[in-house]
């Protein structure tokens, strides 16, 4: 791959939300990135585990006995079992293999590389971040469920600010310093620290807002939080 490559990561409850496939969503999806794929762009794209992995871990914890290590192992898994299906999706315009390594260089020519989770201890979020670094891109795009990072959690203080452009110090003092498998943050903690000391700049957009997203992959101001 070349120089140009956008790195996305894709929240898992975008590719399947708890009620199921949105399949007019995700043929708008691929027919976006062909569209920027036709325009000369390749991608990235690290895809999550989302509600998926928060079930199985739900009902592992109730089982009980699995550490930490083994909790993340089962969102992984719902990682790349939903990784599969977004390569299936772009058939013969992506790469054959779901890529699990993100410092694996990948000689190839197709346009655009799926990936999904690698080791336990963070998140996808991590991976794209590591995507970055491999492939000596500048930004992460995160397309999640949520448009702004907000100074506090909205669904418990109505009174949350959301936050338009922050600094890595600022976001980290929001997130904490510590990963915990299936949680519900705006941004991996491990994945900041690591995006941060790389410089990179990271650019939320909710991601079934498409016109948004065209909008942020043609470089022009979008609605969502930048990371700098």
């Amino acid at each position: 791959m070349g120089k140009t490559v956008k790195i996305l990561s894709v929240g898992g409850s975008i590719v399947i939300p708890k009620e199921g496939f949105n399949l007019s969503f995700l043929k708008s999806f691929k027919d976006l990135i062909l569209k920027r794929v036709a325009q000369g762009e390749q991608f990235v794209l690290v895809i999550g585990g989302g509600a998926t992995a928060r079930t199985y871990q739900a009902g592992a914890r109730e089982i009980g006995g699995l550490t930490a290590d083994e909790l993340d192992e089962l969102g992984i898994q719902t990682t790349i079992l939903n990784a599969h299906f977004v390569r299936y999706l772009f058939k013969d315009a992506a790469y054959e293999e779901v890529v699990v390594n993100p410092t694996e260089k990948i000689k190839t020519k197709k346009a655009i590389i799926v990936a999904a989770g690698w080791k336990p201890g963070c998140s996808t979020d991590y991976d794209a971040v590591l995507w970055a670094k491999t492939t000596h891109a500048n930004e992460v795009i995160n397309m999640s469920n949520i448009d702004y990072v907000y100074d506090s959690d909205p669904r418990q203080n109505p009174g949350a600010k959301k936050l338009e452009q922050i600094s890595w110090t600022e976001l980290r003092k929001i997130i904490g310093d510590k990963w915990s498998p299936g949680a519900n943050v705006p941004f991996d903690p491990i994945a900041a620290k690591e995006a941060e000391k790389l410089g990179l700049t990271v650019k939320f957009v909710k991601g079934t807002d498409l016109a948004e997203v065209e909008r942020l992959l043609a470089g022009e101001k979008h609605r969502g939080t930048v990371i700098v």
